[in-house]
């Protein structure tokens, strides 16, 4: 029993160190991490490779094994082919969860009408939660209001009568008012 526990130990150490591996490439290919975790791959490749020719007697160890092995070969491919295209150019990095674009952040400024900027970032937001696949209607208009004046009184009490700017932002999992001063 103790030989079996510790190939189950070893097979979780392996799957831990793949779901890094996967992580570390996606920041990679987002740009983020500015080199390839060629290192870690090689040093998961040798692990999984010692693997191969050992006789795994029990079941469920042995099918998760290959499960392992076959996912890691699967990611593997993945990746060689998103690298080839960055070498050859083809490949635009998907950006837009790590920074929202222009056309995506719409700002207002507290020198329109409160009301018209309330209903304008309402509006924005149920746009946004559309683009997000959010369902639901989400905020009411009152409660952008009531919100946005909350959050200037609040600006207000600590920096002053400095310019506000309210915008939509998406970079989370879902939509959000964010305030910010302008400069």
């Amino acid at each position: 029993m103790d030989e079996r526990r510790q190939l189950a130990q070893e097979l979780d150490e392996i799957q831990q160190q793949t779901k890094e591996l996967e992580i570390h490439y996606e920041q990679y290919f987002a740009g983020i991490e500015k080199r390839e975790p060629y290192q870690q791959r090689k040093d998961l490749a040798r692990r999984i490779r010692h693997f191969t020719n050992r006789h795994i007697v029990w079941t469920d160890l042995k099918f998760r094994y290959q499960s392992i092995a076959s996912r890691l070969m699967s990611y593997g491919q993945y990746w060689d082919r998103i690298l080839r295209l960055i070498d050859e150019g083809k490949y635009h990095r998907h950006t837009s969860k790590l920074s929202t674009s222009p056309s995506q952040r719409q700002s207002t400024t507290n020198n329109a009408d409160p009301k018209v900027e309330a209903a304008k970032l309402h509006q924005e937001l149920s746009q946004a939660r559309k683009s997000c696949g959010l369902s639901g209607t989400g905020p009411s208009a009152e409660k952008v209001a009531t919100f946005l004046a909350t959050q200037r009184e609040k600006i207000r009490s600590r920096y002053g009568d400095k310019p506000v700017e309210f915008s939509i932002d998406i970079s989370g999992e879902k939509p959000r008012i964010k305030v910010s001063l302008k400069n």
